[in-house]
C-alpha cells in the first residue's frame, strides 16, 4: 500500500498548510482529498509537491507491504 503519511509531517516541518497549497500554489481540493485518502496521484503532482516543499519523494510517500 502506498501512503502519503510522510507528506503531512514534511508539510508541518516546512510550515506549509493545506490552505497555503490551495491559495498560493493552486492545488485543487480534489487532489488534497486524494492525498488524505491515499488515492492515486500523478507523477506530475508528486513533482509539484516535491518542488514546493523542496524535498524528495520519500518525504511525501511511503510503501507499506500488504499483509498476506
Amino acid at each position: 500500500m502506498i501512503t502519503f503519511d510522510p507528506l503531512w509531517e514534511t508539510m508541518k516541518r516546512k510550515g506549509i498548510s493545506t490552505y497555503r497549497l490551495i491559495k498560493d500554489y493552486s492545488f485543487s481540493k480534489g487532489t488534497l482529498d486524494s492525498l488524505k485518502h491515499n488515492r492515486n496521484i500523478s507523477t506530475a503532482t508528486l513533482n509539484d509537491i516535491c518542488t514546493i516543499l523542496q524535498c524528495e519523494p520519500s518525504d511525501v510517500i511511503a510503501f507499506i507491504p500488504d499483509k498476506d
